[in-house]
């Protein structure tokens, strides 16, 4: 078992006591943690790491070796990350697919929301002939992924980005000769319903918003108490970044991240969203520390910050 670095527990005592309830309450999946913990600390320096600095860096969240080993180990396996052995010792690194996916996933996450809308749809219409079920499925997914809902069965919609999305996502299925697209405006008939006005319920948008408020209620005051203490240290503040940036996330990439004027008067993605990107800025120089001393105990430096990561939060950092 590699040497402990200096644990959460040991800074500010009212930060370690959340720290530990927090864990206690909802504890994390490991794979899905490694996941967090690769993407928003590891792929801004590289996204490559000795299984040992791992192993040290999730020892802050009460993960043994052994589960760290399967967890890495089952997302190795999935594709994201490959092992380079030296030695006794295990290397990975992100694969071009798991490059690929954490730039999808974690774009989504540090983007600012409210993108500029014109008013305009994108429709995707999947036609019944030449194509099946599992197909299906799978454009339907993908769909989801870059913010469609499905309006009616095999009707996706979503307030139109003009980014591609839905032109690569049916060539890597090959279903071109089986699926439409075409831009779409509301009609200026008073006595139809709008595709906005069908959007919260398309959507899901009242459980998305609880789950945004459960958010806010979670690390609105860890947050604050970490602006007001004089004495976080580096280990805490890595170890509630991860955590905050691992919560949000599990909602964030649920959310279809809709323009303004779609989206209900309260919408609490804003404010989570504020919340997470002002702690970032504040944690942000003592985490990194904390990481630096997890590469520094396998005896490399931490490569430096690529210039993508000061463009997390719209450069707020």
């Amino acid at each position: 078992m590699p040497p402990a670095l200096p644990s959460p527990g040991e800074g500010d005592p009212a930060l370690a006591r959340w720290i530990r309830r927090e864990l206690a309450a909802e504890p994390p999946r490991v794979p899905s943690l490694i996941v967090t913990v690769w993407g928003d600390a590891l792929v801004p320096h590289g996204g490559a790491a000795w299984l040992a600095t791992l192993i040290r860096l999730l020892g802050a969240f009460g993960v043994n070796e052994r589960a760290v080993r399967t967890g890495i180990f089952r997302i190795a396996r999935d594709g994201w990350l490959a092992a380079e052995p030296v030695g006794r010792r295990s290397r990975y690194r992100l694969t071009p697919d798991g490059e690929e996916r954490f730039a999808r996933a974690f774009h989504r996450v540090y983007d600012a929301p409210f993108e500029p809308w014109d008013g305009e749809w994108e429709a995707v219409v999947a036609h019944g002939e030449g194509i099946g079920p599992a197909t299906r499925r799978h454009l339907r997914d993908e769909l989801a992924w870059a913010g469609f809902a499905a309006f009616a069965p095999g009707v996706h919609l979503r307030p139109a980005r003009r980014d591609g999305a839905p032109a690569r996502i049916v060539e890597s299925l090959g279903v071109e000769r089986a699926v439409t697209g075409f831009d779409a405006r509301d009609a200026s008939d008073a006595g139809l319903s709008t595709l906005a006005a069908r959007a919260e319920t398309v959507y899901a948008l009242p459980a998305l918003a609880g789950d945004y408020r459960r958010f806010l209620a979670r690390f609105s005051g860890v947050a604050r108490a970490f602006r007001e203490r004089s004495g976080p240290d580096p280990a805490q503040a890595f170890a509630i970044r991860t955590l905050l940036v691992h919560a949000y996330r599990r909602v964030r990439l649920r959310d279809p991240q809709l323009p303004r004027e779609v989206l209900p008067p309260d919408w609490p993605g804003a404010d989570a969203y504020t919340l997470c990107r002002d702690f970032y800025r504040v944690a942000q120089p003592l985490a990194e520390t904390h990481l630096a001393a997890a590469f520094e105990a396998e005896g490399e430096s931490l490569p430096p910050a690529q210039p993508a990561f000061y463009r997390r939060f719209a450069g707020a950092i």
